[in-house]
């Protein structure tokens, strides 16, 4: 292995050598030999991240200076910790990886616009946390790397617990601290990758408004072979941003974080991160064929002989995530940027079976559904949820936003307004009845929407309202059949359809309570 020549003083670490920039092959020799995963028949190194199989965002804190104060959303979201709490937190975790004798460094970039990238370095103490930055963020040239000075660095000590975070006002001995002014982040206590990727997202959430650029939670594609049809996909963790960009007929640009720039839109990463519990080479070919050697799997179940992945099998977590360079997928656009989007389309998992499976917005209501940002959580999947629960997350990525929603909502609303897009809003849950009564909507139905949502033959329909969401419905779509266009006709008992529509109704209404939005816009949301 390679000890990087050059390495800024601040990424020192007492003795500890620092393994830079190794290829990805070097990186997966280290983790197979120290045990820190295994390879799974399709070359994927797979890894099992032990208790926590997800974000911590109980244990997520922003250093509160006086230079950002103002700016912060504070609340459940930015969770403020001291400038001394986080000295002193950044100082037990430099200490743990002097203790260790080989770190592991990735330097690279987020955007892929030159014009607004960051440079970043991520140190971490196991080698396939390095792997993972490699394949999700984006690799800088050999040229690049002699004079490498970071905009913001990642300190990951995974395998390091706070036993006195009480003393520190923490909530556990799992830590993620962030501090916008240092631009720096400490990761203590999960091995939870995830909190790399987000963690820089949080940081560009915070840094392009003020270069002039509208970040996104959302993937993003291109026509292969109109350049100016691009189109955008917001939505929570599977409600099918991943899924419905793969498209087999177009160029993915990006799978979960982007940027709007008054020139067009570009990827903040280099690489994908799907949620891969009941995947299928039928379903999604093109995520299947991305797994290969170069990509990391967490919390997969292998079969103990063949070590062939059981993606239906969600014992670990229903949280399986696989992780792979864009480049891995074939239809990928290089370098990921494309011109304004004609189409944004809102993606929402209702597990009430309410929704439209489709509907065209309003630029109102385009705003509306936007900051209230709906899906459901199901259950089952969280300990002590027993029925579907209604989860709202502001501009559908209210985890990673430092600043109020209405900022996002406003670039939203510019943007669109500016390049004349369409605004949909798609159902990708449950139809005929509730989560446990209805079924989940045809995949191949979603895909029929958004082939002709692209290719423009929806907006020309004849359209009806939605009596209780206020919401156009198509009365007619291509490949689909019509007697799905309208939820209420699903339900075999259709009194049971309008009680449940007007619950969800009061819901977005309780939740549209705390924004200070225009009455238009409030008025463009459900009929109460």
């Amino acid at each position: 292995m390679t000890t990087a020549s050059v390495t800024p003083t601040t990424l020192k670490f007492g003795t500890a050598a620092i393994h830079r920039n190794l290829p990805a092959a070097e990186l997966v020799e280290h983790a197979l030999r120290c045990g820190e995963g295994i390879l799974a028949s399709n070359g994927a190194l797979n890894v099992d991240t032990g208790a926590r199989t997800g974000r911590s965002p109980k244990d997520k804190f922003l250093e509160d200076t006086q230079g950002i104060h103002n700016n912060i959303d504070w609340g459940k979201v930015n969770l403020p910790v001291s400038p001394d709490v986080f000295e002193k937190v950044e100082q037990m975790a430099r200490k743990h990886l002097s203790s260790r004798s080989d770190l592991f460094r990735f330097d690279g970039f987020a955007g892929a616009d030159s014009n607004y990238r960051l440079r970043v370095s991520v140190v971490t103490e196991e080698a396939w946390h390095c792997l993972f930055a490699k394949t999700l963020f984006i690799n800088a040239p050999k040229s690049e790397l002699a004079n490498f000075e970071p905009d913001w660095t990642i300190i990951n000590a995974c395998n390091m617990r706070l036993d006195n975070y009480k003393e520190l006002g923490l909530n556990s001995p799992t830590a993620i601290l962030q501090s916008l002014e240092q631009r720096k982040v400490i990761i203590i206590g999960t091995r939870y990758a995830g909190e790399i990727k987000k963690s820089i997202f949080y940081a560009m959430n915070y840094d392009l408004p003020d270069m002039g650029v509208f970040p996104m939670h959302c993937s993003a594609n291109i026509d292969d072979s109109d350049p100016s049809n691009v189109a955008l996909f917001f939505g929570l963790s599977g409600t099918g941003k991943t899924t419905l960009s793969a498209d087999p007929n177009r160029l993915l640009i990006g799978d979960d974080e982007h940027g709007w720039s008054d020139t067009g839109v570009f990827n903040i990463e280099g690489g994908c991160y799907a949620k891969c519990i009941n995947l299928t080479r039928e379903g999604e070919p093109e995520i299947w064929d991305a797994i290969k050697f170069g990509s990391v799997l967490e919390n997969v179940v292998l079969d103990s002989d063949s070590r062939v992945p059981d993606f239906d099998d969600g014992s670990k977590t229903e949280n399986t995530r696989a992780t792979y360079p864009i480049g891995h997928i074939a239809n990928a656009v290089r370098p990921s940027i494309g011109q304004h989007p004609k189409n944004v389309l809102f993606l929402a998992a209702d597990a009430f079976g309410v929704l439209p499976p489709v509907s065209k917005l309003t630029s109102e209501q385009a705003m509306y559904y936007f900051i209230n940002g709906y899906t459901s959580k199901l259950a089952g999947t969280e300990a002590g949820v027993t029925e579907p629960q209604p989860n709202f997350s502001p501009c559908f990525g209210g985890p990673f936003l430092p600043r109020p929603p209405m900022v996002y909502a406003q670039w939203l609303a510019k943007r669109v307004k500016d390049q004349k897009a369409d605004v949909w809003l798609l159902n990708t849950g449950w139809t005929g009845g509730p989560y446990g009564e209805g079924e989940r909507f045809k995949l191949k139905y979603t895909r029929a929407f958004v082939t002709a949502i692209l290719d423009g033959s929806l907006a020309t329909v004849e359209f009806q309202e939605h009596p209780i969401l206020g919401l156009r419905m198509p009365k007619s779509a291509p490949n689909v059949p019509s007697e799905v266009l309208n939820p209420r006709d699903t339900w075999a008992d259709t009194s049971a359809y309008d009680s449940k529509a007007k619950h969800l109704a009061t819901l977005f209404r309780d939740n549209d309570a705390k924004f200070e939005i225009t009455d238009a816009v409030r008025a463009a949301g459900p009929k109460v």
